[in-house]
């Protein structure tokens, strides 16, 4: 495994950037996959302008340590600066720890959440952390990375969208839990055609041709950029994205 710390390189800000040995991984099998991280820095990427602290290159990794006393305004996800349609992507990730216990659900395989007897959700307490990557443009058709005893790969914006028939909300909800533990890193293969969704985690198959409604045709992807520590108020968001990525590679599909 790389090292999770390091020289950390941030743009802008004049820092020496070192890299530790670590080397870009070969493209996966097959042709016509192309590299969206050079392993050195964030070439390609758009870095969140006035806060570019947040987002760096550690050991050769894409690194997000998002201390939240910057001044933070919009979007802080890191965006790629090209469109996709139809893609297979390949991305490894991990989270590098969690901060605090957060109220999660029960969530069923139908995508709904376990309520009491009194029609309340059941809530439970535990610890985590939360990032994800953003399709065709949209944060509405996000890949879920957390640490909810659902798993990784789950679409939130069309899983809690009670406005979406109950195969579409069910589509979206991981069959199983195929997440490693915190600090270890995981594999996905995303696959979107059209508006159907396919997710491997780990190789195991989490979502399978899931629909998503109205995603548009085309967008571009992004890491995105959950929650950090709040210097106002000394503490972490207990969703804080406290996550590195590697070896990104796309497909196009024809």
């Amino acid at each position: 495994m790389r090292s999770a710390f390091g020289k950390r390189f941030i743009l802008g800000l004049g820092t020496a950037f070192v890299l530790t040995g670590a080397a870009m991984a070969a493209a996966p099998q097959g042709e016509g996959w192309v590299s969206l991280f050079n392993g050195k820095d964030l070439t390609g990427w758009k870095v969140p302008s006035g806060n570019e602290g947040l987002w760096g290159v550690v050991d050769g990794v894409i690194d997000c340590t998002p201390l939240m006393n910057l001044p933070v305004k919009g979007d802080n996800s890191l965006w790629y600066e090209k469109d996709f349609g139809d893609i297979q992507l390949y991305v490894e990730w991990r989270i590098k720890e969690t901060k605090g216990e957060y109220p999660m659900p029960i969530v069923l395989p139908d995508g709904t959440d376990k309520k009491d007897a009194e029609g309340k959700a059941i809530i439970e307490n535990r610890p985590n952390a939360d990032s994800g990557i953003y399709l065709r443009g949209t944060p509405k058709a996000q890949v879920n990375i957390w640490c909810w005893p659902i798993g990784s790969g789950e679409v939130y914006g069309y899983r809690t969208d009670d406005k979406q028939p109950a195969e579409v909300r069910a589509g979206v909800t991981p069959k199983k839990n195929a997440d490693k533990p915190v600090g270890e890193w995981n594999t996905f293969l995303i696959t979107m055609k059209g508006d159907r969704l396919t997710v491997e985690l780990n190789g195991e198959k989490v979502i399978e041709n899931a629909q998503l409604p109205d995603v548009p045709e085309k967008g571009p992807i992004a890491l995105q950029l959950h929650g950090g520590y709040d210097a106002a108020k000394d503490e972490w968001n207990s969703a804080s994205s406290l996550v590195q990525f590697r070896d990104v590679y796309v497909k196009e599909l024809k």
